[in-house]
Parts: C-alpha cells; sequence; structure tokens
C-alpha cells in the first residue's frame, strides 16, 4: 500500500494565519496613521520656516507685514494656509502661522513661529509653539504653548 501525501494547508492553518494577520493589522494601522500626522506637522513647519529670514530682514528695515508673500512665502499650499504677523515697533512678538490641512487628527490645527520683541540690544528670539497633541509634535515645538 501506499501512503498518500498531504497536499496545501488545511483550513485551520489558514485561519491561524488570517488571525495572525489581523493582530497585525489592527496594530500597525494606527501607527502608521499617527506616523503620516507626525509627518505632516513637520512638514507645515518646514513650509514656514524659511519665512524667518526675510522677517528679520524687515524687522531690520523697521517694516510690518501681514502677508505671506511679504516674506516669500506662498500664502496656500498643499500642506496649510501660511498667516504672517511682522510688526516692526511696540511690544507686540511676530509670528508666522500654518494652519495645517491633512489628516483629521492635525486638520485646522497651528503650527506657529513666534519671534519675541527686541529688548535693550538684545535680539529677539524665535520659538515654535503648536495646538497640536504633542505627539504629533516636531522635536523643539512646545505643544503646550500659546498661540498668538
Amino acid at each position: 500500500m501506499r501512503n498518500s501525501m498531504q497536499k496545501g494547508f488545511t483550513l485551520i492553518e489558514l485561519m491561524i494565519v488570517i488571525a495572525i494577520i489581523g493582530v497585525l493589522a489592527a496594530v500597525a494601522v494606527p501607527a502608521y496613521q499617527d506616523y503620516i500626522a507626525k509627518s505632516q506637522v513637520a512638514a507645515g513647519l518646514a513650509e514656514i520656516n524659511p519665512g524667518k529670514v526675510q522677517t528679520e530682514v524687515l524687522l531690520n528695515d523697521s517694516q510690518t507685514a501681514t502677508s505671506a508673500a511679504a516674506i516669500g512665502l506662498t500664502a496656500t499650499t498643499t500642506r496649510c494656509a501660511i498667516t504672517v504677523n511682522i510688526v516692526a515697533s511696540g511690544n507686540t512678538a511676530s509670528s508666522i502661522t500654518c494652519t495645517l490641512n491633512g489628516a483629521t487628527s492635525i486638520a485646522t490645527k497651528k503650527v506657529q513661529l513666534q519671534r519675541t520683541v527686541d529688548a535693550a540690544g538684545t535680539p529677539g528670539v524665535w520659538s515654535c509653539v503648536t495646538n497640536v497633541a504633542s505627539k504629533y509634535a516636531p522635536a523643539g515645538c512646545n505643544a503646550a504653548g500659546t498661540l498668538i
């Protein structure tokens, strides 16, 4: 008599593999969505960061600006809507703000570069604040800061 050999997988083996894939997907999908949201916040910050240079030029010339074009930025991009408030005199801090587009967890949230007012020979200092959840905030950007 000849022994017949089994070919392929049994139904229970296939069901176990599908269950394992389901568990892995249940863990991976939320982690991937967090990764996407964090990268979108970082991209928004990267879009407004170049505006600091022209802002410094305007402040050195005692000029103000309220448009993104005045500091070399595009007002609306795929990542964010950019608003600018450059104040050359007084005690008001200047700011460049990105209102984010993208994942639902960050949509309409803001990333803002703020520059303190020059004081007694000390130049103003740039800082980053945001109102996104701290797990999405880029390194060096204070998620507990106050937007101006």
